[in-house]
């Protein structure tokens, strides 16, 4: 064991490969007998694809370069495919993210579009798919823009012909739904194909905020008629509303600060199904995820828990939950269930996400695909702790650290590591407790990480996710600095070398941070929100374009409040280095919010040491693997230069000054 100088350490884990492992499988679905999923191919532009298990055990990408698998609807896209198998073989749909048009396709054939572009505004797009082969049609979602702006947008759900007759004509469109609601999720059809259940939204409210359960009346002409809300409410977030074989409505609630798994009474009450203090759901980021997916028998197969998520099999009847056996200790919101087969998709701290398929009658568990292999030594991952911090007013503050870690290394006695503070997106979402190579390309190299699920994070109830509301700018910083300046009490960091970084919702945090803190020495912006008020006012998309409105509370009531909050507005106060890094394609968080802080940080005549890297066709979180090579090298580059570290071989990040 060598004792080398913390940030010298030599790794093998590089930028390029953490950026080959970014990403995951996506959207499990049957196909017939046989699983598929979608893929990351950061390699080959960013792009996902659909990948086919075989009954043979093999695995088979299903649509070549450039056919990219993945929806904008609300930008942050959903489910963007089904399929059924057929005598002659698979029928799948599919939403190319290119064009956004809805595409039929049998494999070994060239996929043949459902549905029309539209000049207008962001078109026309698609998301959440069932398809409905005895009436040769597809439903799903439309989202459908009816101007030139961000928030000139309806949308709806309709029944998309297979025929392709829809493709030239918008008007083959058939709408099922009466567009009342600003946001509405795939439809699922009853047993006995008579009723249909959809969750739907509306401003200022997000969907972890209230959503009602959509119940409709099927006809003879499979229209849909008497749409009545049935659950939910303004104070009630269901995020998930399916039906039991025995054609029960099962939907998961917060009602009792809680997600939990609830079923629709004859009389209309909500029964809980297994009342607990943990979720089993969470935020509705993207239009069709899977908490919950009943099987034939009456069982219900769940992902669950508290700050964490297992794959269990739930007995309505008992409550009773059973968890599958294996070394996964977090499943992402995706499930499909066949006869007695529920597929997921698990990680661990030392394994990345997997497609699993967990046998019900047995409880035995196995990976079907998307198998984890160690690219390097296993012994060069990090070794994570979580831990609970206490934060402003005895609060309680959740944390994965991560301390640096290397089987050859050790740092020297007479100095402490130095710490990067990693602040999650959302913000109403968490860091999940799995292998990344992004945090081992640091803790490999002798720089500890910690992984904050600040006060308004998921995995911990709606009393928590609640701490956030019309605090954001004010809680979420604290509690990121209280864990880093515990971290530095307790002689676990270096306090003179604490670095903080975050994209999106993080970015905002990072850059709030580094505004309105003296705790880092440095900080990674990543698409960041850093001026509330022109965000507010039509400078990103629909979905999010009343989120503040919670976060910070009504711009026309506390217009003061945007302002004081915004980390542009206090470009000034900002006086240790930076780099920002943005996609130029960003419609959530766009470049202009970046450019302006820019400017306000130069106006000031101080030279704070900063650089930054716009990339071309990158959008919001980045997809390709040169833009993650850049940016990670960056960063480091970043971190050696302020905290005084000599990582080998990597490029020297231009700093302005």
């Amino acid at each position: 064991m060598q004792t080398t100088s913390y940030g010298a350490w030599p790794s093998p884990i590089d930028a390029r490969l953490a950026a080959a492992h970014d990403g995951h499988p996506e959207f499990v679905g049957f196909v017939g007998d046989e699983a598929w999923w979608t893929e990351p191919r950061p390699t080959e532009g960013g792009r996902r694809t659909l990948v086919r298990r075989r009954a043979d055990g093999t695995e088979e990408p299903v649509l070549p370069a450039p056919w990219n698998v993945r929806s904008r609807v609300i930008e942050y896209g959903g489910s963007p495919w089904a399929g059924v198998m057929r005598p002659e073989g698979p029928l799948i749909v599919f939403v190319d993210f290119a064009d956004q048009r809805l595409y039929r396709c049998e494999p070994g054939s060239e996929p043949r579009p459902l549905t029309p572009l539209s000049p207008v505004g962001g078109g026309l797009r698609w998301v959440d798919p069932q398809v409905r082969p005895e009436r040769g049609e597809v439903w799903c979602v439309m989202e459908e823009f009816t101007g030139d702006g961000p928030t000139d947008v309806r949308r709806a759900v309709v029944a998309v012909p297979l025929d392709g007759s829809a493709a030239r004509d918008r008007d083959a469109v058939h709408e099922l739904s009466d567009g009342r609601h600003r946001f509405v999720t795939g439809p699922r059809l009853s047993p006995d194909g008579r009723q249909a259940v959809w969750l739907a939204w509306d401003h200022p409210r997000m969907p972890w905020d209230g959503t009602e359960v959509i119940l409709a009346d099927v006809t003879e002409d499979g229209t849909l008629s008497a749409a009545r809300p049935v659950a939910g409410g303004p104070e009630e977030s269901v995020v998930q509303a399916d039906w039991a074989a025995d054609g029960t409505l099962l939907y998961a609630s917060d009602r009792s600060g809680w997600w939990n798994l609830h079923r629709l009474g004859a009389d209309g009450e909500a029964i809980a199904v297994c009342p607990r203090e943990e979720e089993f759901g969470g935020p509705l980021w993207k239009i069709g995820l899977r908490w919950f997916a009943p099987l034939d028998g009456g069982l219900v197969a769940v992902v669950h828990g508290r700050g964490a998520t297992a794959l269990g099999i739930l007995d309505p009847e008992t409550g009773e939950v059973v968890d599958a056996a294996g070394p996964w200790t977090e499943f992402a919101p995706t499930l499909a269930v066949h006869g007695s087969r529920v597929v997921g998709v698990g990680a661990s701290p030392r394994s990345a996400h997997e497609v699993v398929e967990l046998d019900a009658r047995t409880g035995r568990a196995r990976v079907i695909g998307a198998a984890h292999d160690d690219p390097v030594d296993p012994a060069y991952y990090p070794e994570p702790q979580i831990r609970t911090f206490t934060g402003p007013a005895g609060r309680e503050v959740h944390a994965h650290i991560y301390p640096p870690h290397h089987p050859g290394h050790v740092g020297r006695a007479d100095e402490l590591p130095p710490y990067v503070v990693w602040v999650h997106g959302g913000p109403t979402s968490r860091s999940a407790l799995v292998l990344d190579l992004e945090i081992a390309y640091f803790t490999s190299r002798g720089i500890g990480v910690a992984e904050v699920n600040y006060g308004g994070s998921t995995g911990h109830g709606r009393e928590y996710r609640n701490l956030l509301r019309e605090q954001w700018g004010v809680v979420d910083v604290e509690d990121c600095a209280a864990v880093a300046l515990a971290l530095a009490e307790e002689g676990t960091a270096d306090g003179r070398r604490l670095a903080v970084r975050g994209g999106s919702a993080g970015g905002w945090t990072t850059a709030a941070s580094l505004a309105t803190t003296d705790v880092y020495a440095c900080g990674t912006i990543l698409y960041p929100v850093v001026d509330l008020t022109e965000w507010a006012s039509g400078e990103t998309h629909d979905f999010e374009s009343r989120y503040l409105e919670s976060l910070v509370g009504p711009i026309a009531e506390v217009p003061a409040r945007y302002t004081e909050r915004s980390p542009s507005t206090h470009a000034d106060r900002i006086t240790v280095p930076f780099l920002l890094l943005q996609g130029l394609e960003d419609a959530v968080c766009p470049p202009v919010q970046c450019e302006r802080f820019l400017a306000r940080v130069e106006e000031q005549g101080r030279r704070v040491p900063h650089a930054y890297i716009a990339f071309e066709g990158e959008g919001h979180g980045f997809r390709r693997a040169e833009t993650m090579v850049r940016a990670l090298e960056s960063e480091l580059s970043l971190y050696a230069q302020v905290l005084g570290l000599n990582p080998p071989g990597i490029p020297t990040l231009e700093l302005s000054k």
